[in-house]
């Protein structure tokens, strides 16, 4: 069985370092926002090309922070993506906020920037977009858009961590940029962590105040913040794998190519263009009979995952907020499907999906 990702292969190869990194925290007995958490946060700002990284708790709550300490007028509209992961809408309207949706391109699942107008309202104080599966979003042309309208900016590259449009990575577009650590992501934590990246020194303070109760002075509290700190074990397990984080990526780039120069041409590829860098955090595909693939694929031992099943508007918590009809989003929550593409797997195993997909199309023309 080919499964889709297992975490315990992926992290096999770094097992001796996480280890001694582990062992080296408890050891040492500091284990809140201390040398680690730090350390990392250096290491990622100059990793990512930003002056500031933030460590959190998690994905979700840099997005709330950043949203937050943007300081926008409550009650504000912010554009975002219709067919985003629920983490990008429920922190919208967990800092107060309401969630505008804007239409996909169906070639890349990202934001179309040639949507954004049409969305706009008077109320509309930002744009806050996904760079989703590993493919950064026109940020050229949201870029143009939200400086001729004076709209903020933050990127959610909870999926894209080394992705790049030109030479710029994403996180570095906008006003802020905020990462999941989620096992599953290329840089993957073993538990739940994030971090917040900026070049504004201002918000950045804001920041660090607001993850530790609105304090950076032990008792003297500043804003009305939260307890969402990066965790001092989770901060040094992440920078065991940060070094490695562009041969990973190379590795899962490589196993894109062997889909993309060996998947029937029944099926829709992502789109790739000369100046994005692709991190292929997921492989997604498209296909009208994508369930009984799905299963074609699960009966011949190959295991996939579908992202996502249910679009946002749909879900039963968006009743009453989310309103209007999204034909996009209903065709790439209906037809996407997640092939097998992690560190832990082989040229073999993605050679072998491929086989058994073509098996599917013949079985089926």
């Amino acid at each position: 069985m080919i499964e889709y990702e297992s975490l315990a292969n992926s992290n096999a190869q770094f097992m001796a370092e996480l280890e001694a990194a582990a062992s080296r925290v408890i050891r040492g007995g500091w284990y809140v926002l201390g040398q680690e958490v730090a350390a990392f946060e250096h290491e990622f700002a100059q990793f990512v090309g930003a002056r500031h990284c933030i460590g959190v708790a998690n994905g979700l709550d840099a997005l709330i922070l950043s949203l937050e300490a943007l300081d926008l007028p409550k009650g504000s509209d912010v554009l975002v993506a219709s067919n985003t992961y629920i983490a990008t809408i429920l922190a919208i309207i967990r800092a107060g906020h309401r969630p505008v949706l804007v239409e996909p391109e169906l070639a890349t699942f990202n934001m179309d920037a040639a949507l954004l107008g049409s969305a706009m309202t008077s109320n509309t104080r930002a744009i806050c977009v996904t760079h989703l599966f590993g493919k950064t979003c026109r940020m050229d042309a949201i870029g143009a858009f939200a400086a001729e309208h004076g709209l903020r900016v933050i990127e959610d590259c909870a999926q894209s961590h080394g992705a790049r449009l030109g030479a710029q990575m994403t996180g570095t577009f906008g006003d802020a940029g905020c990462f999941s650590f989620y096992p599953t992501k290329n840089l993957g934590a073993v538990g739940d962590a994030g971090a917040i990246v900026t070049n504004d020194d201002a918000l950045a303070d804001r920041l660090r105040h607001l993850r530790n109760y609105g304090s950076k002075q032990k008792y003297v509290n500043r804003y009305v913040g939260v307890n969402s700190r990066l965790d001092e074990l989770q901060a040094a397990l992440l920078r065991v794998k940060l070094p490695h984080l562009e041969a990973m990526t190379l590795h899962k780039r490589a196993l894109a190519e062997i889909y993309f120069a060996n998947l029937p041409n029944q099926v829709a590829l992502p789109r790739q263009r000369a100046d994005e860098y692709d991190v292929f955090h997921i492989f997604g595909i498209r296909h009208p009979q994508r369930d009984a693939l799905r299963q074609y694929l699960l009966d011949h031992g190959v295991k996939t995952e579908v992202h996502y099943p249910i679009p946002p508007h749909r879900q039963e918590a968006m009743h009453g907020i989310l309103l209007g009809e999204f034909p996009l989003a209903d065709a790439l929550h209906n037809t996407e499907l997640s092939l097998p593409i992690s560190v832990g797997h082989t040229a073999g195993d993605v050679a072998h999906v491929c086989e058994v997909i073509a098996g599917f199309m013949h079985a089926n023309d």
